[in-house]
């Protein structure tokens, strides 16, 4: 029913490489084609070369070298007059923009990419900027707002067999389902996206669902060692890809695991490591969720509820101006669960 796994994303001369190429050799494939495309003179080639290398970029958590490659290819698309090059360029700011915590601006260059993709005719990038919408509300917690859109884009995906895009949507609608505590919902989800993306060979997305399964088996079944040999077996792909996002945000789900099976020294240190790795590539959301596993982990240790409180209400500060509404709850299911419930470090018994 689907086929093999492919990355649109790399276009032009760059369509030989493969879904599961290591991102250190997409960089080096990418800049090359855009220096050779440049020299040509070839516009249209060199914003397509130039699409690679800002998902390299942005992949490998460096923003600032993405922002300036997805800008740069943009403007050589828009003077190439290649509006299907000026969508995909689009596309990729506004990933890179949700990447950043930087949701509004998120919103709007995913539905320009959209609106552009249309017109041009690329159903592909029209499918990846609404997905990039869809992804961007999940997030943020408004699942209201977009999980119809995730199923609709989940059919669509089906219908046509592209496998990661169906690996994709199943993984998305299985995260809001998790969020919202249909467990086996969730697990049935996130089995199916790891089937399909292990026969589609695509690591990235079987990475991913792998890392759903062991949230679901230690939350639901409470089986610390599955979990972790799930992620470690997620983990071998990450690295062979370079996908230093996904590597980080595996580690802040082993944290996870961690914490629930009470063994909070080792969700310290595990915490710390992936919060070393969100801030290193500029990255909020997961650097905010880090810090909250580390404060629990530190509470449980034994850390003064004053200071484990006042760290808590900076935490919901900054997801609330980030835009994180699910992510500012699980704040206060800390608080709840540390006896911390008036955000100030007084505790029910002091109460």
């Amino acid at each position: 029913m689907y086929g093999k796994a492919f990355a649109p994303e790399y276009q032009g001369a760059l369509t030989t490489l493969s879904v599961n190429s290591s991102l250190t050799d997409v960089l080096a494939a990418g800049t090359e084609q855009l220096r050779a495309a440049e020299r040509a003179g070839a516009r249209a080639e060199a914003a397509r070369s130039g699409l690679a290398v800002a998902e390299a970029h942005r992949r490998l958590g460096q923003v600032t070298d993405a922002d300036r490659a997805w800008k740069a290819s943009y403007r050589t698309a828009r003077e190439a007059g290649d509006g299907a090059a000026m969508a995909w360029a689009l596309w990729s700011g506004g990933t890179l923009a949700r990447q950043r915590g930087a949701f509004p601006l998120a919103w709007r260059l995913l539905r320009l990419a959209a609106d552009l993709g249309g017109r041009a005719g690329d159903v592909v990038v029209r499918g990846y900027s609404l997905a990039g919408m869809a992804e961007t509300g999940r997030i943020q917690g408004d699942y209201a707002a977009v999980t119809a859109l995730h199923e609709q884009l989940l059919a669509e995906a089906r219908k046509r067999g592209e496998a990661r895009h169906t690996v994709w949507a199943l993984e998305g609608i299985a995260q809001i389902h998790r969020n919202t505590g249909a467990y086996d919902s969730a697990y049935a989800m996130f089995e199916e996206a790891a089937e399909i993306a292990a026969g589609a060979e695509d690591r990235r997305g079987h990475a991913w669902a792998l890392r759903g399964l062991a949230d679901i088996v230690s939350v639901r079944d409470g089986d610390t060692e599955r979990a972790l040999e799930l992620l470690s077996e997620a983990e071998t792909s990450c690295r062979a890809m370079k996908l230093s996002g996904a590597l980080a945000y595996n580690h802040k789900m082993r944290g996870n695991v961690l914490y629930r099976a009470g063994r909070y020294e080792q969700a310290r240190e595990v915490y710390a490591g992936a919060l070393a790795e969100f801030e290193a590539m500029s990255e909020p959301r997961g650097t905010a969720l880090s810090r909250l596993g580390l404060v629990k982990s530190l509470a449980r240790l034994g850390r003064d509820g004053a200071e484990t409180a006042a760290e808590l209400d900076e935490l919901a500060g900054l997801l609330e101006r980030i835009g994180l509404r699910h992510a500012h709850r699980m704040v206060e299911q800390a608080r709840t669960e540390l006896g911390l419930t008036t955000g100030t470090g007084e505790t029910e018994a002091a109460r």
